[in-house]
């Protein structure tokens, strides 16, 4: 689940070759709070206002949507570049690097409706403090996450180099990913259903 292409992968990786490993880092930290605040929100059953208000899941699945079919356009256009291809860009604060990690993963409704129907079928209810072990399973998922994510940010410069002396390669990975996107995008666009409470 982790090693889906999404838009946390995107942004890591291209905030990692533009701007060094340590800007990666520092985007991940928003990332996994953006994680955190989906865990938190779900075990205190805040989650369920999207149950209550599907207006409110479509509207942000919407801009989902649509900030995938940017990243798309980004890598798909004439002139486009790969999410590896190192580029000169203005070097953002650390505040903006993180607070850009945490938006990017707030912007997938789909991790608290996961969260929702996911942790419920692990935890028994038997064994009581039902919301702390709703807790601990939702923390082992963000450490897996955070985990591999890390990964990928300190490998990407490697990952980069790589690409760059096979062009023909680096430019396959583009229309991949810009197609991986485009498809993601229209899925989630196109997707009709509504959340529903775990079986």
């Amino acid at each position: 689940m982790v090693l889906t292409p999404g838009p946390n992968m995107i942004y890591l990786v291209s905030r990692s070759i533009t701007q060094g490993r340590r800007a990666g880092i520092i985007s991940l930290g928003g990332v996994a709070l953006g994680f955190l605040v989906y865990l938190v929100a779900t075990n205190l059953g805040l989650s369920v206002v999207f149950l209550a208000a599907p207006e409110l899941y479509v509207a942000i699945k919407l801009a989902g949507a649509a900030y995938l079919a940017w990243l798309a356009y980004k890598a798909l256009k004439p002139g486009g570049i790969s999410v590896f291809t190192p580029e000169d860009v203005p070097h953002d604060s650390p505040r903006r690097l993180f607070t850009m990690g945490l938006m990017t993963n707030l912007l997938n409704p789909k991790i608290a409706i996961m969260y929702l129907s996911l942790i419920p079928q692990f935890v028994d209810v038997d064994a009581g403090h039902v919301l702390f072990q709703g807790l601990v399973l939702g923390a082992i998922q963000i450490v897996v996450s955070v985990g591999v994510n890390l990964t990928i940010v300190l490998a990407a410069g490697a990952i980069a180099v790589f690409l760059a002396r096979r062009p023909s390669w680096l430019r396959a990975q583009r229309y991949l990913m810009g197609a991986v996107l485009a498809t993601l995008a229209i899925t989630l666009a196109l997707d009709t259903s509504l959340p529903t409470t775990p079986a």
